[in-house]
Protein backbone atom coordinates (compact mmCIF):
# COMPACT_ATOMS: atom_id res chain seq x y z
CA UNK A 1 0.00 0.00 0.00
CA UNK A 2 2.72 2.37 0.85
CA UNK A 3 6.42 3.22 2.24
CA UNK A 4 8.71 5.46 3.25
CA UNK A 5 12.24 5.21 3.25
CA UNK A 6 15.12 7.82 4.87
CA UNK A 7 17.98 7.32 6.56
CA UNK A 8 20.46 9.90 8.56
CA UNK A 9 22.82 12.62 7.68
CA UNK A 10 25.04 15.73 9.21
CA UNK A 11 23.51 18.97 9.57
CA UNK A 12 25.49 20.82 7.53
CA UNK A 13 25.23 18.19 4.22
CA UNK A 14 21.28 18.01 5.29
CA UNK A 15 20.91 22.38 5.10
CA UNK A 16 23.34 22.93 2.10
CA UNK A 17 21.37 23.08 -1.66
CA UNK A 18 21.70 19.47 -3.05
CA UNK A 19 19.74 17.62 -5.88
CA UNK A 20 18.00 13.87 -4.68
CA UNK A 21 20.45 12.62 -6.47
CA UNK A 22 23.65 13.88 -4.44
CA UNK A 23 22.42 13.48 -1.08
CA UNK A 24 20.78 9.86 -1.43
CA UNK A 25 24.10 8.67 -3.10
CA UNK A 26 21.80 7.67 -6.38
CA UNK A 27 18.79 6.17 -4.63
CA UNK A 28 20.63 3.83 -2.45
CA UNK A 29 20.75 5.47 0.91
CA UNK A 30 24.56 5.69 0.68
CA UNK A 31 25.16 8.73 2.68
CA UNK A 32 23.82 7.18 5.95
CA UNK A 33 25.48 8.72 8.76
CA UNK A 34 24.88 6.57 11.98
CA UNK A 35 26.21 9.93 13.70
CA UNK A 36 24.20 12.24 11.50
CA UNK A 37 21.82 15.07 13.80
CA UNK A 38 18.63 15.19 11.07
CA UNK A 39 16.81 12.26 9.35
CA UNK A 40 16.79 12.53 5.76
CA UNK A 41 13.30 11.89 3.81
CA UNK A 42 14.47 10.12 1.12
CA UNK A 43 10.79 9.16 -0.62
CA UNK A 44 7.34 8.41 -0.18
CA UNK A 45 5.45 6.47 -1.94
CA UNK A 46 1.61 5.34 -1.93
CA UNK A 47 -0.38 2.99 -4.34
CA UNK A 48 -2.64 5.20 -6.04
CA UNK A 49 -5.50 2.30 -5.18
CA UNK A 50 -4.98 3.44 -1.33
CA UNK A 51 -5.51 6.90 -1.99
CA UNK A 52 -7.74 8.53 0.53
CA UNK A 53 -6.64 6.27 3.54
CA UNK A 54 -4.25 8.60 5.28
CA UNK A 55 -1.09 5.97 4.00
CA UNK A 56 0.73 9.19 3.76
CA UNK A 57 0.19 10.53 6.91
CA UNK A 58 0.64 7.38 9.05
CA UNK A 59 4.19 7.36 7.12
CA UNK A 60 5.06 10.72 7.54
CA UNK A 61 3.63 10.06 11.71
CA UNK A 62 5.86 6.72 11.46
CA UNK A 63 8.52 9.23 10.65
CA UNK A 64 8.42 11.46 13.08
CA UNK A 65 8.21 8.68 15.75
CA UNK A 66 11.44 7.28 14.61
CA UNK A 67 13.02 10.79 14.62
CA UNK A 68 11.93 10.92 18.47
CA UNK A 69 13.07 7.68 18.79
CA UNK A 70 16.43 8.01 17.75
CA UNK A 71 16.52 11.53 19.30
CA UNK A 72 17.88 13.27 15.95
CA UNK A 73 17.23 17.39 15.37
CA UNK A 74 14.38 16.73 12.87
CA UNK A 75 13.75 15.46 9.50
CA UNK A 76 14.37 17.27 6.40
CA UNK A 77 13.70 16.46 2.79
CA UNK A 78 12.74 17.77 -0.60
CA UNK A 79 9.25 17.96 -1.10
CA UNK A 80 7.33 18.29 -4.43
CA UNK A 81 5.35 21.50 -5.93
CA UNK A 82 3.45 19.85 -8.74
CA UNK A 83 1.72 22.70 -9.39
CA UNK A 84 4.54 24.91 -10.26
CA UNK A 85 4.54 24.24 -14.13
CA UNK A 86 0.91 25.39 -14.64
CA UNK A 87 1.40 28.55 -12.74
CA UNK A 88 5.11 29.61 -14.31
CA UNK A 89 3.33 32.49 -15.89
CA UNK A 90 1.79 34.23 -12.61
CA UNK A 91 4.88 33.13 -10.63
CA UNK A 92 8.15 33.07 -12.59
CA UNK A 93 10.46 31.77 -10.18
CA UNK A 94 9.72 28.54 -7.21
CA UNK A 95 10.43 30.95 -4.73
CA UNK A 96 7.63 33.16 -5.64
CA UNK A 97 5.29 30.34 -6.04
CA UNK A 98 6.25 28.73 -2.70
CA UNK A 99 5.67 32.52 -0.88
CA UNK A 100 2.47 32.21 -2.41
CA UNK A 101 1.72 29.14 -1.24
CA UNK A 102 2.57 29.52 1.67
CA UNK A 103 0.59 32.72 2.00
CA UNK A 104 -2.44 30.46 0.62
CA UNK A 105 -2.53 32.98 -2.14
CA UNK A 106 -2.05 30.29 -4.22
CA UNK A 107 -2.73 26.32 -4.36
CA UNK A 108 -0.55 22.89 -4.25
CA UNK A 109 -1.83 19.62 -2.90
CA UNK A 110 1.50 18.43 -1.74
CA UNK A 111 3.14 21.87 -0.11
CA UNK A 112 0.05 21.96 1.62
CA UNK A 113 -0.04 18.72 2.37
CA UNK A 114 3.49 19.17 3.96
CA UNK A 115 2.66 22.28 5.80
CA UNK A 116 -0.97 20.68 7.67
CA UNK A 117 1.52 17.88 8.73
CA UNK A 118 3.80 20.47 10.81
CA UNK A 119 6.86 20.93 8.04
CA UNK A 120 7.89 24.15 7.21
CA UNK A 121 9.86 25.44 4.36
CA UNK A 122 13.34 26.85 4.52
CA UNK A 123 13.98 27.57 0.33
CA UNK A 124 14.39 26.15 -2.72
CA UNK A 125 16.51 23.04 -3.80
CA UNK A 126 17.20 23.83 -7.57
CA UNK A 127 17.13 21.36 -10.19
CA UNK A 128 16.49 18.39 -7.29
CA UNK A 129 14.84 16.21 -9.21
CA UNK A 130 14.77 17.01 -12.98
CA UNK A 131 12.20 13.76 -13.47
CA UNK A 132 9.56 15.68 -11.99
CA UNK A 133 8.57 17.97 -14.59
CA UNK A 134 5.41 19.26 -12.92
CA UNK A 135 7.80 20.80 -10.21
CA UNK A 136 9.75 21.72 -13.45
CA UNK A 137 12.82 19.60 -11.19
CA UNK A 138 12.76 22.26 -8.11
CA UNK A 139 11.72 21.49 -4.91
CA UNK A 140 10.54 23.09 -1.90
CA UNK A 141 13.60 22.60 1.27
CA UNK A 142 11.38 20.83 3.93
CA UNK A 143 12.42 20.37 7.62
CA UNK A 144 10.58 19.59 10.85
CA UNK A 145 11.93 20.27 14.18
CA UNK A 146 11.79 17.32 16.89
CA UNK A 147 10.68 19.32 20.18
CA UNK A 148 12.22 16.98 22.23
CA UNK A 149 15.41 16.92 21.43
CA UNK A 150 17.59 18.59 23.90
CA UNK A 151 18.56 21.55 22.08
CA UNK A 152 14.79 22.83 20.87
CA UNK A 153 14.25 22.75 24.68
CA UNK A 154 17.36 24.85 25.18
CA UNK A 155 15.35 27.86 23.78
CA UNK A 156 15.99 31.89 24.91
CA UNK A 157 15.75 31.35 28.50
CA UNK A 158 15.27 27.61 28.98
CA UNK A 159 18.50 26.37 29.61
CA UNK A 160 18.13 25.94 32.76
CA UNK A 161 16.10 22.56 31.98
CA UNK A 162 17.23 19.29 33.12
CA UNK A 163 14.05 17.29 34.08
CA UNK A 164 10.93 16.73 32.47
CA UNK A 165 8.70 14.59 34.98
CA UNK A 166 8.29 18.07 37.44
CA UNK A 167 5.66 17.18 40.81
CA UNK A 168 3.58 20.50 42.41
CA UNK A 169 2.26 20.40 45.49
CA UNK A 170 -0.33 23.31 46.18
CA UNK A 171 -0.92 24.38 49.69
CA UNK A 172 -4.48 25.62 50.88
CA UNK A 173 -3.51 27.41 54.19
CA UNK A 174 -5.85 27.91 56.75
CA UNK A 175 -5.78 31.47 59.01
CA UNK A 176 -5.56 30.66 62.37
CA UNK A 177 -4.37 32.53 65.38
CA UNK A 178 -0.72 31.97 66.23
CA UNK A 179 1.23 32.45 69.39
CA UNK A 180 4.30 33.77 68.29
CA UNK A 181 6.68 33.29 65.04
CA UNK A 182 8.00 29.78 65.94
CA UNK A 183 4.19 28.45 65.76
CA UNK A 184 3.79 30.28 63.01
CA UNK A 185 6.67 28.61 60.95
CA UNK A 186 6.24 24.92 63.07
CA UNK A 187 2.43 25.31 61.32
CA UNK A 188 4.21 26.24 57.44
CA UNK A 189 7.21 23.38 57.99
CA UNK A 190 4.41 20.75 58.19
CA UNK A 191 2.93 21.64 55.20
CA UNK A 192 6.86 21.54 53.68
CA UNK A 193 7.50 18.11 55.68
CA UNK A 194 4.44 16.24 53.90
CA UNK A 195 5.00 17.67 50.53
CA UNK A 196 8.45 16.97 49.99
CA UNK A 197 7.85 13.41 51.77
CA UNK A 198 5.51 12.87 48.66
CA UNK A 199 8.84 14.20 46.75
CA UNK A 200 7.47 17.29 45.41
CA UNK A 201 9.65 19.50 43.62
CA UNK A 202 7.67 22.72 44.03
CA UNK A 203 5.17 23.38 47.01
CA UNK A 204 3.76 26.41 46.62
CA UNK A 205 1.79 29.21 49.57
CA UNK A 206 -1.32 31.56 49.68
CA UNK A 207 -0.41 35.17 48.91
CA UNK A 208 -0.16 36.90 51.99
CA UNK A 209 -0.22 33.96 53.99
CA UNK A 210 2.13 35.65 56.98
CA UNK A 211 -1.18 38.16 57.94
CA UNK A 212 -1.35 35.62 60.87
CA UNK A 213 1.64 37.50 62.58
CA UNK A 214 -0.19 39.93 63.45
CA UNK A 215 -2.13 38.09 66.25
CA UNK A 216 0.83 38.83 68.04
CA UNK A 217 0.65 42.72 68.05
CA UNK A 218 -0.81 43.31 71.48
CA UNK A 219 -3.58 45.80 70.21
CA UNK A 220 -5.72 45.75 67.23
CA UNK A 221 -4.12 47.90 64.29
CA UNK A 222 -5.31 49.57 61.37
CA UNK A 223 -4.68 48.59 58.38
CA UNK A 224 -1.35 50.92 57.15
CA UNK A 225 0.04 49.65 60.84
CA UNK A 226 -0.59 46.46 59.72
CA UNK A 227 1.44 46.04 56.84
CA UNK A 228 4.63 47.85 58.88
CA UNK A 229 4.58 45.76 61.24
CA UNK A 230 4.49 42.71 58.86
CA UNK A 231 7.68 44.40 57.26
CA UNK A 232 9.86 43.86 60.40
CA UNK A 233 9.71 39.95 59.84
CA UNK A 234 10.77 39.73 56.69
CA UNK A 235 14.52 39.22 57.26
CA UNK A 236 13.08 36.42 59.96
CA UNK A 237 10.85 34.81 57.36
CA UNK A 238 13.02 34.68 54.51
CA UNK A 239 16.05 33.07 56.69
CA UNK A 240 13.63 30.34 58.14
CA UNK A 241 11.97 29.56 54.71
CA UNK A 242 15.55 29.18 53.14
CA UNK A 243 16.15 26.71 56.16
CA UNK A 244 13.30 24.50 55.29
CA UNK A 245 13.81 25.00 51.44
CA UNK A 246 17.38 23.55 51.75
CA UNK A 247 16.96 20.81 54.53
CA UNK A 248 13.93 19.42 53.41
CA UNK A 249 15.04 19.22 49.24
CA UNK A 250 12.03 20.89 48.07
CA UNK A 251 11.60 24.71 45.98
CA UNK A 252 9.42 26.58 47.73
CA UNK A 253 6.99 29.24 46.31
CA UNK A 254 7.36 31.36 49.66
CA UNK A 255 3.47 32.86 49.11
CA UNK A 256 3.89 36.74 49.36
CA UNK A 257 4.74 38.93 52.01
CA UNK A 258 4.65 42.62 52.68
CA UNK A 259 7.93 44.13 52.71
CA UNK A 260 9.76 47.23 52.85
CA UNK A 261 11.80 47.86 49.79
CA UNK A 262 15.41 49.91 49.52
CA UNK A 263 13.46 52.73 47.91
CA UNK A 264 11.38 53.04 51.18
CA UNK A 265 7.76 51.55 49.42
CA UNK A 266 5.88 49.26 50.66
CA UNK A 267 5.28 45.91 48.35
CA UNK A 268 3.77 42.56 48.24
CA UNK A 269 6.64 40.24 47.44
CA UNK A 270 7.15 36.81 46.68
CA UNK A 271 9.80 35.14 48.08
CA UNK A 272 11.42 31.69 45.96
CA UNK A 273 13.51 29.65 48.00
CA UNK A 274 15.23 27.29 45.81
CA UNK A 275 16.39 23.53 47.30
CA UNK A 276 20.12 25.06 46.03
CA UNK A 277 20.13 27.52 48.86
CA UNK A 278 19.14 30.27 46.66
CA UNK A 279 16.16 33.02 47.14
CA UNK A 280 14.69 35.09 44.47
CA UNK A 281 12.08 37.67 44.71
CA UNK A 282 9.31 38.78 42.59
CA UNK A 283 7.22 41.29 43.32
CA UNK A 284 3.34 42.60 42.77
CA UNK A 285 3.11 44.53 39.74
CA UNK A 286 -0.46 45.26 40.27
CA UNK A 287 -1.65 45.82 43.39
CA UNK A 288 -5.66 45.80 43.69
CA UNK A 289 -7.46 48.85 44.64
CA UNK A 290 -7.83 47.86 48.10
CA UNK A 291 -4.13 47.46 48.50
CA UNK A 292 -3.62 50.87 47.62
CA UNK A 293 -6.08 51.94 49.76
CA UNK A 294 -6.32 50.29 52.49
CA UNK A 295 -2.64 49.25 52.64
CA UNK A 296 -0.48 51.97 50.88
CA UNK A 297 1.03 49.01 49.00
CA UNK A 298 3.08 50.19 45.68
CA UNK A 299 3.10 48.45 42.65
CA UNK A 300 6.68 46.35 41.31
CA UNK A 301 8.22 47.89 38.03
CA UNK A 302 10.36 43.93 37.15
CA UNK A 303 8.68 40.73 36.26
CA UNK A 304 11.08 38.06 35.16
CA UNK A 305 11.65 34.11 35.29
CA UNK A 306 13.52 32.43 37.99
CA UNK A 307 16.24 29.81 37.06
CA UNK A 308 15.57 26.40 38.62
CA UNK A 309 16.42 22.79 38.72
CA UNK A 310 13.53 22.14 37.00
CA UNK A 311 13.60 25.00 34.37
CA UNK A 312 12.50 28.39 34.36
CA UNK A 313 9.41 29.39 36.41
CA UNK A 314 7.48 32.36 37.09
CA UNK A 315 5.57 33.73 39.45
CA UNK A 316 2.15 36.02 39.18
CA UNK A 317 0.79 37.30 42.39
CA UNK A 318 -3.37 37.33 42.27
CA UNK A 319 -4.39 40.19 40.40
CA UNK A 320 -1.46 39.77 38.15
CA UNK A 321 -2.15 36.77 36.69
CA UNK A 322 -5.40 39.63 35.24
CA UNK A 323 -2.85 40.74 33.20
CA UNK A 324 -1.13 38.69 29.98
CA UNK A 325 1.75 41.05 29.32
CA UNK A 326 3.36 39.49 32.46
CA UNK A 327 2.60 35.94 32.38
CA UNK A 328 3.67 36.45 28.20
CA UNK A 329 7.00 37.55 29.53
CA UNK A 330 7.68 34.85 31.34
CA UNK A 331 6.63 32.35 28.91
CA UNK A 332 9.02 34.20 26.46
CA UNK A 333 12.20 34.01 28.98
CA UNK A 334 11.49 30.26 29.36
CA UNK A 335 8.94 29.60 31.81
CA UNK A 336 6.90 26.67 31.77
CA UNK A 337 5.78 26.76 35.35
CA UNK A 338 3.88 29.86 36.94
CA UNK A 339 2.57 30.37 39.89
CA UNK A 340 0.04 32.35 41.43
CA UNK A 341 -0.21 32.86 45.03
CA UNK A 342 -3.94 34.69 45.81
CA UNK A 343 -5.52 35.93 48.66
CA UNK A 344 -9.65 36.27 47.35
CA UNK A 345 -12.59 37.39 50.19
CA UNK A 346 -15.03 35.64 48.09
CA UNK A 347 -16.28 33.34 45.17
CA UNK A 348 -16.60 36.38 42.45
CA UNK A 349 -12.50 37.63 43.22
CA UNK A 350 -11.73 34.01 43.11
CA UNK A 351 -13.00 32.85 39.96
CA UNK A 352 -11.33 36.35 38.23
CA UNK A 353 -8.19 35.14 38.84
CA UNK A 354 -9.09 31.16 38.29
CA UNK A 355 -10.31 32.18 34.99
CA UNK A 356 -7.26 34.51 34.00
CA UNK A 357 -5.25 31.91 35.00
CA UNK A 358 -6.52 29.15 32.48
CA UNK A 359 -6.64 31.23 30.15
CA UNK A 360 -2.86 31.45 30.58
CA UNK A 361 -2.41 28.13 30.58
CA UNK A 362 -3.97 28.31 27.52
CA UNK A 363 -2.42 30.81 25.27
CA UNK A 364 1.31 30.64 26.53
CA UNK A 365 0.60 26.57 26.74
CA UNK A 366 2.46 26.39 30.22
CA UNK A 367 0.97 25.05 33.38
CA UNK A 368 -0.50 27.09 36.36
CA UNK A 369 -0.53 26.57 39.85
CA UNK A 370 -2.84 28.34 41.98
CA UNK A 371 -2.47 28.34 46.22
CA UNK A 372 -5.28 30.26 48.22
CA UNK A 373 -5.70 31.06 51.78
CA UNK A 374 -9.11 29.53 53.47
CA UNK A 375 -10.86 30.71 56.72
CA UNK A 376 -10.75 33.87 58.36
CA UNK A 377 -9.07 36.49 60.69
CA UNK A 378 -11.24 38.54 62.43
CA UNK A 379 -8.65 41.05 64.08
CA UNK A 380 -6.83 41.69 60.67
CA UNK A 381 -8.62 44.77 58.68
CA UNK A 382 -9.54 43.87 55.09
CA UNK A 383 -8.87 40.06 55.81
CA UNK A 384 -12.02 38.70 57.69
CA UNK A 385 -12.66 36.00 55.57
CA UNK A 386 -11.27 34.15 52.53
CA UNK A 387 -12.28 31.93 49.61
CA UNK A 388 -9.93 29.51 47.50
CA UNK A 389 -10.01 26.12 45.62
CA UNK A 390 -6.38 25.76 44.80
CA UNK A 391 -5.51 23.59 41.88
CA UNK A 392 -2.94 23.00 39.17
CA UNK A 393 -4.20 24.24 35.70
CA UNK A 394 -2.89 22.71 32.24
CA UNK A 395 -3.32 23.65 28.25
CA UNK A 396 -6.54 22.08 26.72
CA UNK A 397 -4.97 19.60 24.21
CA UNK A 398 -4.99 15.82 23.75
CA UNK A 399 -1.81 15.23 25.73
CA UNK A 400 -3.53 16.80 29.18
CA UNK A 401 -5.76 16.45 32.04
CA UNK A 402 -9.87 16.87 31.36
CA UNK A 403 -10.93 20.19 31.72
CA UNK A 404 -7.40 21.33 31.47
CA UNK A 405 -7.33 21.01 35.31
CA UNK A 406 -4.26 18.59 36.48
CA UNK A 407 -5.62 18.71 40.49
CA UNK A 408 -7.77 20.83 42.22
CA UNK A 409 -8.94 21.04 46.16
CA UNK A 410 -12.10 20.91 47.87
CA UNK A 411 -12.77 24.27 48.81
CA UNK A 412 -12.30 25.93 51.69
CA UNK A 413 -11.21 23.52 53.69
CA UNK A 414 -7.17 23.02 54.95
CA UNK A 415 -5.62 20.40 52.29
CA UNK A 416 -2.58 19.63 49.88
CA UNK A 417 -3.44 19.30 45.94
CA UNK A 418 -0.27 17.43 44.00
CA UNK A 419 -0.20 16.68 40.42
CA UNK A 420 2.85 15.20 37.97
CA UNK A 421 3.30 17.46 34.92
CA UNK A 422 5.03 16.23 32.05
CA UNK A 423 6.63 19.28 30.30
CA UNK A 424 7.33 17.32 27.37
CA UNK A 425 4.03 17.49 26.78
CA UNK A 426 3.99 21.45 26.79
CA UNK A 427 6.71 20.87 23.73
CA UNK A 428 4.55 18.65 21.64
CA UNK A 429 1.52 21.17 22.18
CA UNK A 430 3.90 23.92 21.13
CA UNK A 431 5.21 22.17 18.20
CA UNK A 432 2.25 20.03 16.61
CA UNK A 433 -0.87 20.80 19.18
CA UNK A 434 -4.14 21.07 17.79
CA UNK A 435 -3.92 24.77 18.51
CA UNK A 436 -0.30 26.39 18.66
CA UNK A 437 -1.12 29.61 20.45
CA UNK A 438 2.90 30.98 20.52
CA UNK A 439 3.90 30.08 17.20
CA UNK A 440 0.85 31.55 15.20
CA UNK A 441 1.17 35.10 16.77
CA UNK A 442 1.14 37.78 14.30
CA UNK A 443 4.35 39.91 15.30
CA UNK A 444 3.86 41.19 11.67
CA UNK A 445 0.79 42.93 13.30
CA UNK A 446 1.32 44.19 16.95
CA UNK A 447 3.91 43.40 19.87
CA UNK A 448 4.54 44.67 23.65
CA UNK A 449 7.50 46.96 24.11
CA UNK A 450 8.55 46.91 27.55
CA UNK A 451 10.46 50.48 29.22
CA UNK A 452 13.77 47.55 30.30
CA UNK A 453 13.68 46.38 26.39
CA UNK A 454 12.82 43.03 27.62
Amino acid sequence: MGYAAGFQIDEKTAMAPHTWDEITGGGYASRHDPNGEWLYGMEVCVDPDARRLRIGQRLYDARRELCEHLELKGIVFGGRMPGLDRRKKTFPSPEEYLDAVTARKAKDPVVAFHLRAGFEPIGVLKDYLPADRQSMGHATHMIWRNPYYPEQRSAKGAVFASKENVRVATVQFQARRVTSFEEFMHNVEYFVDVTADYRSDFVVFPELFTLQLLALEEKKLNPAESIEALTRYTPRFVEEMSKLAISYNINIIGGSHPTRTDDGEIQNVAYVFLRDGSVHAQEKIHPTPNERHWWNIKGGDMVHAIPTDCGPIGVLICYDSEFPELARRLVDEGARLLFVPFCTDNRQGYLRVRYCSQARAIENQCYVTLSGNVGNLPNVENMDIQYAQSCILTPCDFPFARDGIAAEASENVETVTVADLDLSDLAWAKAQGTVRNLRDRRFDLYKTVWSDKG
